[in-house]
C-alpha cells in the first residue's frame, strides 16, 4: 500500500461489540488496507446505517481520510449577505420551505420579509400544553402553525428520497451549522429531535435578522393584491388580518398542508388549484420493547442498538396501505388546527427514550374517491378531511380525546371496550375506529384491515392486544396542488406567484420542503425585479 494512494471513501463493517472510536477505526483500516497508521489521518464517518437483513445485525460505515473531503462535508455553503432594507419579495410561511426560501435569496443578497401567522418558538409552547392539557386548540398556534412549520414539534425527521430535488447536503449542513447535531450529516436517516429543533430554528431565524431578512409572527395572510387582467394579472402584494398590507413583486406561498385557508383564499382570487392524491388513516402504537424484539430478535437489549423502527407496505383493491412518518421512542401528539377537528400526528424527542413506539398507518385516496362522493371542485379533498376529522372528534368525546381501538379487535372487525396505556395525552375513549374510518363512504376501514393482516404475518406479534390504533391521521399531505410553471415555477395564471413545499403539493416533510423553497428562491432570483440592488 506504500506505493499506492489511500482510497477516497472506504467501507467498513463492524459488528454490534466492535469499538467505532476513532482511534479503532483508523486500526482497523490500516489492517484492511496494509498500510502504516502514519499513512493515515482520522478517519471521519461520512455515512452510517444499520444492517439488520437477514437477522444478522452489523454497522455499516463509509469513512475518509481525505481532508478535502471532511471539509465537504461540514461545508454549509454560501453564507446569507447582507440584504437591502427594502423587501421586495414577500415570503407566506415560516417552515421549512419558507425559511430555506428566505434563506437561499439571501445569499444572494435579496431582501424579504417573512410573514408567519403563527407564534414563535417558545409562546408556541404553551398553546401546545393547551392542546394536550385543556383539549383547546388556538387556529393559528398550535402543532401544524408557528416558528418552523408543522416540523418543528413534529420530530424533525430529515430523511428524504427527494435526492433529485437538489443538494440534501447542502440543507443538512445548513441546519448543523445552526445547532443540530452533526451527526445529522453522516446517519443514513437522520433526526433531530423535537426538543433540540426548535432551538436550530431560532438560530436560523436570528441569522437571518441579523443580515436584513424581516420576520412578522402572528400575521396572518388574508388576501392578495393583483394588478393587470387577463394574461397579464400579477401579483402586487398581500393583505393581513389586522389590515397590514406589503407591496411585493414575488410573493413565495409557502404555508404548509393544513393552512386550507390559504387554498381557499387563493381559490377566491382566481388561481387555479388541482387536486391531488394523499392519504389518510390512522397511527399505531406498540410497546418499543414489542418492536426492539421484533426486529432484532435475540439482541433486542443490545446497548449499541437504537430503538427499532420499520416500514411496511401493501396494495389493497388498488390502493396503498403503508407505514408513514414512524416514530421509534416517540409519542402521538394532537395535531388539530380548528376546533372539533380531532387529526393526529406522531413526533419523537432526540434520544428516541420513550416507552412507546408509533407510525401513521394510512390509506392512498385519490381525486376520483372524493368525487365519486359527490365533493368536486379543487377543495374537494379538503372537505373529506374535515368531514372525517369532525367526525373522529365526535367519537372521542371532545377534548381532543382521541377514539381507538385494539389492533387484535380492528382486525376481527369489532369495537375496543378497553385500550392499552397510551403516549397520546389528551387520552384515549375505546370504541371502534372502523366506523370513523368508513363513515365518509369510502372502504377505508377493509383495506386497512386486511392490510394490517399481511403485516402481522411479515412482523409476528405485529397485530397484538398490546397495539392500539388511533385515530384519526388526515394530514400526510396536502390534497391540493396549487400548479407553476416547470421553468419559471411560478403560477401560470398569476404572474409574480411562487407556490413552494408541501401546501403547494410539491414536498413531504422537512428536507423536501427546504430544497424545493430553495429551488423556488433561485427561480425568483432570476426576475430582474427583485435582483438585489
Amino acid at each position: 500500500m506504500s506505493d499506492r494512494a489511500i482510497p477516497e471513501e472506504l467501507a467498513l463493517e463492524l459488528g454490534l461489540d466492535d469499538p467505532d472510536d476513532p482511534e479503532s477505526l483508523r486500526r482497523m483500516l490500516a489492517t484492511r488496507l496494509g498500510c502504516s497508521l502514519e499513512q493515515l489521518g482520522t478517519p471521519t464517518v461520512l455515512r452510517r446505517s444499520l444492517d439488520a437483513r437477514r437477522g444478522r445485525l452489523r454497522f455499516q460505515l463509509l469513512l475518509t481520510c481525505d481532508p478535502e473531503r471532511q471539509r465537504q462535508l461540514v461545508d454549509a455553503g454560501p453564507a446569507p449577505r447582507d440584504c437591502s432594507p427594502d423587501a421586495r419579495v414577500v415570503v407566506i410561511g415560516d417552515g421549512p420551505a419558507g425559511l430555506f426560501a428566505a434563506y437561499e435569496l439571501a445569499r444572494q443578497g435579496i431582501a424579504t420579509r417573512v410573514l408567519e401567522r403563527g407564534k414563535l418558538v417558545q409562546p408556541r409552547r404553551f398553546d401546545l400544553k393547551r392542546v394536550q392539557r385543556q383539549g383547546s386548540v388556538d387556529p393559528n398556534s398550535n402543532y401544524c402553525f408557528g416558528e418552523g412549520g408543522a416540523g418543528t414539534y413534529s420530530d424533525g425527521k430529515l430523511y428524504t428520497r427527494a435526492t433529485k430535488r437538489g443538494d440534501v447536503r447542502d440543507v443538512l449542513a445548513i441546519l448543523a451549522a445552526h445547532g443540530a447535531p452533526e451527526r445529522i450529516l453522516s446517519d443514513a436517516r437522520p433526526h433531530i429531535g423535537s426538543n433540540r429543533l426548535p432551538q436550530v430554528v431560532t438560530a436560523l431565524r436570528e441569522h437571518l435578522e441579523r443580515v436584513g431578512v424581516q420576520f412578522h409572527f402572528e400575521s396572518q395572510v388574508t388576501g392578495l393584491e393583483v394588478t393587470g387582467t387577463g394574461s397579464e394579472r400579477r401579483v402586487s402584494g398581500v393583505v393581513c388580518a389586522d389590515g397590514s398590507r406589503y407591496a411585493a413583486e414575488a410573493v413565495i406561498v409557502a404555508t404548509g398542508h393544513s393552512a386550507r385557508d390559504v387554498l381557499e383564499m387563493l381559490d377566491a382570487a382566481g388561481c387555479r388549484l388541482e387536486n391531488k392524491a394523499f392519504a389518510l388513516g390512522v397511527r399505531i402504537e406498540h410497546p418499543q420493547p414489542l418492536i426492539n424484539r421484533i426486529q432484532y430478535g435475540a439482541q433486542a437489549n443490545h446497548p449499541r442498538l437504537p430503538n427499532a423502527d420499520y416500514h411496511l407496505a401493501h396494495t389493497e383493491q388498488g390502493r396503498g396501505v403503508f407505514s408513514f412518518c414512524m416514530c421509534p421512542g416517540g409519542f402521538i401528539v394532537p395535531a388539530a388546527t380548528a376546533p372539533e377537528e380531532l387529526v393526529v400526528n406522531g413526533m419523537s424527542l432526540s434520544r428516541r427514550d420513550s416507552p412507546y413506539a408509533n407510525s401513521g398507518m394510512v390509506v392512498g385516496i385519490e381525486p376520483t374517491d372524493w368525487q365519486g362522493l359527490g365533493l368536486t371542485g379543487p377543495l374537494g379533498g379538503i372537505e373529506l378531511q374535515r368531514r372525517l376529522e369532525r367526525t373522529a372528534y365526535a367519537a372521542g368525546g371532545g377534548g381532543f380525546r382521541a377514539p381507538a381501538t385494539r389492533a387484535t379487535d380492528f382486525v376481527r372487525g369489532r369495537a375496543s371496550s378497553t385500550v392499552p396505556a397510551s403516549s397520546y395525552q389528551p387520552g384515549l375513549s375505546a370504541g371502534d375506529l372502523a366506523e370513523v374510518l368508513n363513515s365518509a363512504g369510502l372502504p377505508l376501514a377493509q383495506r386497512l384491515r386486511r392490510a394490517l393482516e399481511v403485516f402481522g404475518s411479515k412482523m409476528r406479534g405485529y397485530v397484538s392486544e398490546e397495539a392500539v390504533l388511533v385515530g384519526l391521521e388526515s394530514r400526510t399531505s396536502s390534497p391540493v396542488r396549487v400548479p407553476r410553471d416547470p421553468a419559471s415555477l411560478q403560477h401560470p395564471d398569476l404572474g409574480g406567484l411562487f407556490p413552494a413545499g408541501e401546501g403547494a403539493g410539491y414536498a413531504g416533510g422537512i428536507v423536501s420542503a427546504a430544497l424545493d423553497g430553495m429551488a423556488v428562491a433561485r427561480a425568483v432570483a432570476k426576475l430582474n425585479a427583485v435582483s438585489p440592488r
